[in-house]
């Protein structure tokens, strides 16, 4: 099994934590993993993606040409790499952000409104977990405890109040999923 996944966004909506969220939790879990960030010079703003492959291979390249998921935060991202994904793949877009539709008809498209129940959750900063916790459901890729003792080992004492709204926002994004 190798899953690869871009994800993108604007810089500052948390895209590149989600990649390597998925990249560490994947290798607590004793997978083979890669993660590849890109961005901007100007960082916040800016434009962000990362790369990330899942894999209980071998890895040979982090390049992916072919993603088997996109995962989208804001409409330049899904101009961009819409094309990027394999015949039968994942695209996960951000609906709060993104008003367009997707253009393919040979993939399976998850219209998420990540961003509004960040919102509704109190914390507008966690759209990207939301976004997680629903890619999650769909692949079962990791499961979200993991994503959790990462996040745990990775805020550490000083920002682990921010624990609780984040594993909200996972099991929201999971929620989504069920209900439609």
């Amino acid at each position: 099994m190798t899953e690869q996944i871009l994800s993108a966004g604007f810089g500052g909506q948390g895209v590149l934590l989600l990649g390597q969220l998925l990249a560490y939790s994947g290798m607590r879990e004793g997978k083979n993993v890669s993660w590849m960030p890109s961005y901007g010079p100007e960082m916040r703003g800016g434009t962000a993606n990362c790369s990330v492959i899942v894999s209980d291979e071998e890895i040979g390249s982090p390049v992916i040409d072919e993603a088997d998921t996109v995962i989208v935060m804001n409409r330049p991202s899904l101009d961009k790499y819409e094309g990027k994904i394999r015949k039968g793949g994942r695209l996960f877009i951000n609906s709060s952000l993104i008003d367009k539709k997707a253009e393919r008809d040979d993939i399976e498209v998850y219209y998420v409104p990540a961003s509004d129940i960040a919102n509704e959750l109190g914390n507008p900063r966690v759209a990207n977990i939301v976004m997680l916790g629903a890619y999650l459901k769909v692949t079962g890729l990791v499961m979200p405890e993991t994503c959790i003792a990462q996040l745990k080992e990775s805020f550490g004492e000083r920002r682990a109040h921010l624990i609780p709204i984040n594993e909200q926002a996972i099991e929201k994004g999971k929620e989504f999923i069920e209900g439609r």
